[in-house]
């Protein structure tokens, strides 16, 4: 299924731009200008990890050379790597990244690939009012112009913050998505999915995705035949479609309520035996009702749904690193019937746990 839906791409007039739309074809996506090269604008700040700037590049570089040895009769891929003033940034790891110059929402392109900032709080990047604004003006700008976004993991908070997400499906890394559903609202989030798309706005999920990024904008832009020989030279999964299993369920208690910490502490303990909200609110001396409600305060969860998650946590990590069978393995998380336990490990990973297993385990290494 295509993720992009048909609309112009390309150098258009709008913001500024004095290119002009062509009417030719290319893979998915109608209207790119006839111009000899494919344009992809990579913007990058400070903060970034430096292998999201040079695994697409490695991409773009790759499709450019197999399309060359193998005949494949389209244009080549060239690209700027940008920064708001036109100097190098620091990448996380202290890395300086060069740059070809400044990001300007008016110069044409035909796709805008977001970097994503590496922070584990996310309001120490939005905070920089600032910066954002100048990075949505010029995202907005070049959207209205006709170029393709895309973003992976954190970046996808730069096109939600532009407000270019609203109304739009959308993913981002699998422990953001949270955060992300809280900060935006308007935004159709579904962060179990490792590529979506909408109205010529690509969205990819936790870190690596940017070589899956890579590839989809090689399929939109040039040629779906190419994007699949590009794919397989550099041993890239466009199988992977789904970012569930690598999902952690359940968080460190990493919030400020001790009742709540004390009855987390009290699930782990006692995770093989049954549970009753009525023995643990007995147990912590508090009614049911303030339990549910200070659980649901602390944690965003119920405390049923928080224990589910915690014994499929607890199911993975056995999976992961011990042979074990099926009976067994909900036994030792506190569920009687495997059956259910197995579609229950189904719908939050997405794999059974045999495919789990196989997999992720240590043990079969």
């Amino acid at each position: 299924m295509a993720l992009l839906r048909r609309s112009g791409v390309g150098m258009g007039r709008s913001c500024g731009f004095t290119g002009q739309r062509g009417s030719g074809k290319i893979a998915i996506i109608e209207g790119i200008s006839d111009t000899p090269m494919i344009t992809i604008r990579i913007w990058v700040y400070d903060g970034i990890l430096a292998s999201g700037v040079a695994g697409p590049i490695d991409v773009f570089n790759a499709a450019n050379q197999l399309a060359a040895r193998g005949g494949h009769g389209v244009r080549r891929f060239a690209w700027r790597v940008e920064s708001l003033d036109g100097q190098p940034v620091r990448a996380a790891s202290g890395q300086t990244i060069a740059v070809d110059g400044k990001i300007d929402g008016r110069k044409g392109a035909h796709a805008i690939l977001l970097t994503a900032p590496f922070f584990a709080d996310m309001d120490e990047f939005i905070g920089h009012r600032e910066r954002i604004d100048k990075l949505s003006r010029a995202l907005r700008c070049q959207h209205k112009a006709g170029a393709v976004l895309a973003a992976y993991c954190t970046g996808n908070y730069l096109l939600a913050e532009a407000g270019l997400l609203d109304g739009r499906v959308a993913t981002t890394h699998w422990a953001k998505a949270a955060d992300f559903a809280r900060r935006y609202p308007a935004v159709e989030l579904r962060a179990r999915e490792v590529l979506t798309g909408q109205d010529r706005i690509i969205s990819s999920g936790a870190v690596t995705s940017y070589l899956n990024l890579a590839i989809r904008l090689v399929e939109a832009l040039a040629d779906e035949q190419l994007a699949a020989v590009t794919a397989r030279s550099l041993l890239i999964d466009v199988n992977r479609i789904d970012q569930a299993s690598y999902a952690t369920l359940v968080d460190e208690h990493g919030h400020t309520d001790p009742l709540i910490a004390r009855a987390q502490r009290r699930m782990e303990a006692t995770i093989a035996e049954g549970f009753r909200l009525s023995e643990l609110a007995t147990w912590l001396a508090v009614s049911e009702r303030t339990l549910n409600r200070r659980f649901k305060q602390a944690t965003g969860l119920a405390p049923l749904e928080y224990l589910q998650n915690l014994r499929i946590e607890v199911a993975k990590q056995l999976l992961e690193s011990r042979p074990i069978a099926l009976e067994n393995l909900s036994d030792r998380v506190g569920y009687a019937d495997p059956g259910s336990f197995r579609v229950l490990f189904k719908r939050k990973t997405g794999l059974s746990p045999r495919e789990y297993q196989l997999h992720f385990s240590r043990a079969s290494r």
